[in-house]
């Protein structure tokens, strides 16, 4: 099968397409038919210490083989662990507890940008940062992969949305840096995604299946849309990561597997 994987010393144009040997799954793993995988500022970063690797940790796709209660067949998109291979292959060993039937309303490529974006706004604003429906709440990077969605989740759950630098309640930071001190000094409470930063509370975002339940639930009912930047092929790799570090992006950047 093609596989894209990041070989040393680990740098964008290190980046190939790769014909490797299928994975065989073993227990508590699915096999899955990979049709669209999701990309992420700066993870090419992330597996320095085991290279090569295969990057993109979000995908949708179809099990391709009867596992654990998952029929082959059926549409399943996730966020998949970082500490392992990544997703950008036409086929991907993915843990079957992280695994949640695609959004029926999607198609491959829209639902491959919901999982980390919709994970890491839940997790911050309602797990970590306890927003409540009637504060006021401030999200840097509004118009990036994650804090478009955080805004969306922010409203269906009745806060009020406020500019940079307005006092707020609540402020989720999505890209550190000028944005994160123009608005700190005016937030009671912090919770970024960026990097570690003193009087926020920082954390990376975690698998779950039953907050991807729910982001399908509100995709489904037109209550979350997610932003698709640009799409790529797995042959275009190189330019995928390109778009994904530069300014001005509005949503994800995918790469298309299946055509």
């Amino acid at each position: 099968m093609r596989a894209l994987r990041l070989h040393p010393p680990g740098g964008i144009e290190d980046l190939r397409l790769d014909e490797v040997e299928r994975p065989r799954p073993r227990p508590g793993q699915a096999l899955v038919r990979v049709h669209a995988a999701a990309i992420t500022r700066d993870e090419l970063t992330w597996p320095t210490d085991r290279l090569p690797a295969i990057p993109s940790y979000e995908l949708s796709g179809v099990v391709a083989e009867d596992t654990d209660g998952l029929p082959a067949g059926m549409e399943v998109f996730a966020l998949t662990p970082f500490d392992r291979d990544g997703v950008a292959a036409d086929h991907a060993l993915v843990p079957v507890a992280v695994l949640a039937p695609k959004p029926r309303s999607l198609s491959h490529v829209q639902a491959a940008v919901v999982p980390m974006p919709w994970l890491s706004a839940w997790q911050g604003l309602i797990v970590h940062g306890g927003m409540q429906p009637d504060e006021r709440v401030g999200v840097t990077g509004a118009h990036g992969g994650v804090g478009h969605v955080a805004v969306q989740l922010a409203r269906s759950h009745g806060a009020t949305l406020v500019p940079e630098g307005e006092p707020c309640d609540l402020l989720f930071d999505t890209v550190g840096g000028e944005a994160l001190a123009r608005s700190a000094s005016q937030a009671g409470r912090i919770v970024t995604i960026a990097a570690e930063t003193p009087g926020a509370h920082y954390f990376v975002v975690e698998p779950n299946r039953e907050q991807l339940l729910e982001a399908a639930r509100l995709v489904d009912a037109g209550e979350l849309r997610p932003k698709i930047d640009s799409v790529f092929s797995l042959a275009e790799a190189r330019a995928a990561f390109l778009r994904s570090a530069a300014r001005g992006k509005h949503g994800k950047v995918v790469l298309r597997v299946i055509d």
